[in-house]
């Protein structure tokens, strides 16, 4: 955190196939250890049978999904007077795109079997009718955030 000035928030660099900023942020969250083009392939594979299975646009059923994933309230932890409190905050629009990403990569790889576009996909496609485990972490936080509404008055 700077002393003075502020921080400018970039935007993420578009995908040379899609020319679409949101796949261009999902390749640098599938992407290991800077390994960007097995990322890139991970991802355009992915998209390829979402196109195939669905028969629609790949970019609508990818955002979509993460629409679906993204969760809009999370609990933040407050310290007031020697006790901790889980506060319920509103997720920022930006961080919250993040979390969903985010969310789908880590359930997809946690799934068992295929290829990583395979379950990749799979996990989108879930994501896209309202099951698997980025939908359950979604609802999981919203149920916390949902619980802890008594303490949302000490929000700053």
């Amino acid at each position: 955190m700077p002393r003075r000035g502020i921080i400018r928030k970039r935007k993420p660099q578009p995908d040379p196939i899609y020319n679409s900023s949101l796949v261009g942020k999902f390749i640098n969250t599938v992407m290991k250890r800077g390994k960007k083009t097995v990322a890139e392939r991970i991802v355009y594979d992915t998209l390829e049978i979402l196109k195939q299975k669905t028969k629609e646009d790949p970019l609508k059923t990818l955002e979509k999904a993460i629409d679906n994933v993204r969760p809009l309230l999370e609990t933040k932890s407050r310290r007031v007077g020697g006790a901790n409190y889980q506060v319920p905050v509103e997720v920022p629009e930006h961080r919250s795109i993040s979390l969903g990403m985010r969310w789908l990569v880590k359930f997809a790889g946690e799934r068992s079997g295929k290829s990583m576009e395979e379950k990749l996909a799979a996990e989108v496609l879930d994501a896209l009718s309202n099951k698997g485990g980025a939908v359950k972490k979604k609802e999981d936080t919203h149920k916390m955030a949902e619980a802890n509404r008594a303490f949302a008055h000490y929000k700053w």
